[in-house]
């Protein structure tokens, strides 16, 4: 089959390399659609934590937003999984720890996470394995599109949460990026008022696009109470700004990675009685974020901009913009094209 394969930093190719074979309670999947993040441009730059602590290395076969058809199962799982529609968890747990066992798998210190961490081969490749334990089926009225935006929106999902908003709740989002579009639209699916605030540029301009209550620049950020702040960005410097933002006694919420460390002063957080919540993986968010695309209570449609080729690929992990991509943030990869 063909697969990407990073060697080193900023050598990506596609390959033909031997096809998976489903071992003990695996599934082997035709992938369909996959989605490029900001982890896979890390991994495939360098500049992935991983890659410096030990947890990754290379080559790398990156991929864990997607979606595909199961074709083969080992002989240990039902056979019924085969032609179905699926996505499946990025997080494998070893599934023995206390951790796992207690709904922590995505914390597990021995987990895989698929193409990212512990040398699990990713799905942006002809075919992928992954354990029978970690699909979800997806319904007819979830798109293959819809069904690769599945991952970032369980991230979303799994945020908006952990921030307990209430009807009616004024909700700010830190960053227009599709991790932050899509806390904003599952926010509003609860009911809450809700503003954007990122850089000028064309992700701001995007955003706006959408119709939300507030699209701001920081400098342009209305002196208003916020029920709660999500930080969906990269800036180091905006977590301690959530905190300055939000009203006492509510959530600030952190889904975004800087590259760098961000210093939060606890003081804050005691003496605002705020209480600060970390968003790692979209595990528990994957069933109710497919739900709520399958009843169009949440459509993450309109932030795919292209989809392209697995031999496209290379390109744009080296930042090329292809021609004729819309405004949306997401690329996505059809690996059924040629």
């Amino acid at each position: 089959m063909k697969a990407l394969v990073i060697s080193g930093p900023h050598r990506a190719t596609v390959e033909d390399i031997e096809a998976p074979v489903p071992g003990p309670g695996e599934v082997v999947v035709d992938v369909q659609r996959a989605g490029i993040c900001g982890t896979d441009i890390e991994l495939f730059t360098g500049e992935m934590q991983y890659l410096h602590d030990g947890n990754a290395s290379y080559p790398i076969r990156i991929g864990h937003e997607w979606m595909g058809t199961v074709a083969s199962v080992a002989e240990d799982v039902d056979a019924s999984w085969i032609g179905r529609r699926v996505t499946g968890d990025t997080m494998i747990g070893c599934g023995v720890c206390d951790r796992c066992r207690t709904g922590f798998h995505h914390v597990c210190d021995f987990r895989f996470e698929l193409g990212i961490r512990g040398g699990k081969p990713g799905a942006l490749a002809e075919q992928v394995a992954v354990p029978a334990r970690s699909l979800h089926p997806l319904p007819d009225t979830v798109d293959d599109a819809a069904g690769a935006m599945v991952e970032p929106g369980g991230n979303a999902w799994r945020s908006v949460d952990g921030a307990q908003l209430r009807l009616g709740d004024r909700a700010l989002i830190l960053g227009p990026g599709t991790i932050g579009l899509l806390c904003a639209m599952f926010a509003r699916a609860a009911g809450a008022e809700v503003h954007l605030m990122g850089r000028p540029g064309r992700s701001l301009e995007f955003a706006r696009s959408l119709g939300w209550d507030g699209v701001w620049a920081a400098d342009e950020l209305p002196d208003l109470p916020w029920n709660t702040v999500i930080d969906s960005s990269n800036a180091p410097e905006l977590p301690a700004r959530a905190l300055e933002l939000v009203e006492p006694g509510r959530r600030i919420v952190h889904v975004g990675l800087a590259g760098s460390p961000s210093y939060v002063d606890t003081r804050i957080i005691a003496l605002r009685d705020v209480t600060a919540v970390g968003i790692l993986g979209a595990s528990a968010g994957l069933a109710p974020t497919i739900a709520a695309y399958a009843d169009a209570s949440v459509d993450p449609r309109p932030l795919i901009s292209t989809a392209v080729t697995l031999a496209e690929l290379p390109e744009v992990l080296a930042g090329h913009r292809p021609a004729g991509a819309g405004p949306g943030p997401k690329i996505h990869v059809d690996i059924t094209a040629s």
